[in-house]
């Protein structure tokens, strides 16, 4: 979990959720590029980044659970917004924001979602069965993205196994529970994804009774890593109009 700074700690904190073979350190930067009431603060796995010497999962309840006393620590005692990309961060934001609104301690005020399918898509493929090359070829193909460091061996040799895991936290993925959450939802749908249809992320309304909007940003299924400045301004203007409606609803029963 990253520590926000003197001048940040008045933002409500965005915990940020790591797409398939990402780490912490990809939105660091965020804090630094535009977003507005909001920290982005990112809850790193094992088995990645400065923990690579841990042992990663590969049941992604197992992963929320073990995220869970990071993800209340960086909320204290105010609410807290949500954000995941792809499969991996989409469903372990979502299931961090059941088990959070469960504890009952902390109000979620949002869940933002980005090119990802609904929990109840099941997985993507069985890929436990393709040789190193076969995989490395389907997570180019289906994230649009290629990975130069895997051409290194040694590199390659060090970060398979934690890329294997996300991949069989997919595969294994049931959700946690069929009642929707009382969460308001924002999915963003990226304009040239080819791997993730927008009808597929507009699937995501059926998890919420709080609110549904659907987004389309410029980009393909990775638009993240290329050019975030849409998605921070879309988070910072949702986060605000969420805070000026809340109070207004406060005013309105007091």
């Amino acid at each position: 979990m990253t520590r926000p700074t003197t001048s940040e700690r008045d933002g409500m904190p965005l915990l940020c959720l790591p797409f398939a073979g990402g780490g912490a350190n990809f939105f660091h930067p965020w804090n630094r590029m535009g977003l507005r009431g909001v920290v982005a603060t990112p809850l790193q796995l094992p088995g990645r980044e400065r923990r690579l010497d841990e042992e990663p999962y590969r049941d992604l309840h197992a992963a929320a659970d073990g995220l869970l006393p990071a993800a209340l620590k960086a909320a204290g005692t105010g609410p807290v917004a949500l954000f995941g990309h792809c499969f991996l961060g989409a469903a372990l934001a979502y299931e961090l924001t059941r088990r959070i609104t469960e504890t009952g301690g902390n109000e979620v005020a949002h869940l933002f979602i980005s090119a990802a399918r609904p929990p109840s898509a099941g997985p993507v493929s069985d890929v436990s069965v393709l040789t190193d090359d076969q995989f490395l070829e389907h997570v180019e193909r289906t994230t649009g993205t290629r990975y130069p460091a895997f051409d290194v061996p040694e590199i390659r040799e060090l970060l398979m196994p934690t890329l294997r895991a996300d991949f069989a936290m997919d595969e294994g993925y049931r959700p946690s529970g069929a009642a929707p959450i009382d969460v308001p939802v924002t999915a963003v749908h990226a304009a040239d994804d080819s791997f993730v249809s927008r009808d597929e992320v507009a699937k995501w309304q059926d998890v919420t009774t709080a609110g549904f909007s659907l987004t389309e940003l410029p980009g393909g299924h990775m638009y993240v890593a290329s050019d975030a400045g849409p998605l921070l301004e879309l988070i910072s203007k949702t986060v605000a109009a969420g805070r000026v409606e809340s109070g207004r609803l406060t005013h309105g029963t007091a």
